[in-house]
């Protein structure tokens, strides 16, 4: 079972993916950690994308894609994987197709997980977290007991710069930008279905779960 997750930010990818892990015993791969992961481990390609990440740069399509196909041709993704946040533009699925070829891969699933962008606007303005303890909460779904003070450690809580409207609003415009052709890419080969992202983390999950078991009994996964 060899998939990509894709979603907009606010949008609880990161929730269902480790749903899925749970579920499928397969690894949850995200661009992030593979950096992080090279970086601490000072392998080659890690020290070459530390050059670019520390001078505040993106990491260049092919280093990407070097790493991605270091960490996909490990032992736990022999049996599957879920890529989250990776591949965000074409020439990377473009890229990442050439990859799991030469690994003897192929994707065999996309799920994107959609809802209102309103919604998603709300749901992230609404997050807040504890400076000290690093303790998250979301006034909307997950409210401190106290206003304002975290229920661990009772210091004030704050709402981290890239969770203002405007900022959000750009990255919600950024990530349609880049999705809209992927998503076309997929679609034109079979591969992409669409999640209703609105509801419960179980409905959501289990719309998700309803999708792959179908796939998965008529041999397509």
């Amino acid at each position: 079972m060899y998939l990509i997750l894709l979603g907009p930010p606010g949008v609880g990818k990161g929730t269902q993916a480790q749903k899925l892990v749970e579920r499928y015993g397969i690894p949850q791969i995200s661009t992030g950690d593979i950096l992080r992961g090279a970086v601490k481990e000072g392998t080659t390609l890690g020290r070459k994308a530390a050059t670019f990440m520390d001078a505040g740069q993106l990491v260049p399509d092919d280093l990407m894609l070097d790493l991605v196909r270091d960490r996909l041709g490990g032992d736990d993704c022999s049996g599957g994987f879920i890529l989250d946040g990776f591949p965000r533009t074409v020439p990377q699925a473009e890229g990442l197709e050439k990859v799991l070829t030469d690994l003897g891969k192929s994707i065999n699933y996309v799920l994107s997980m959609k809802a209102d962008p309103e919604l998603l606007v709300k749901r992230l303005t609404a997050r807040r977290v504890c400076p000290d303890c690093g303790r998250g909460y979301n006034l909307q779904t997950q409210p401190p007991k106290k206003e304002g003070i975290c229920d661990v450690c009772g210091a004030s809580l704050i709402q981290r710069s890239d969770d203002v409207e405007k900022t959000i609003r750009n990255r919600l415009k950024v990530y349609e930008d880049q999705t809209a052709p992927l998503e076309m890419f997929y679609r034109k080969k079979g591969l992409l279905h669409l999640i209703d992202g609105v509801g419960t983390i179980g409905e959501v999950f289990e719309r998700m779960v309803a999708d792959l078991d179908v796939l998965n009994s008529n041999g397509e996964l």
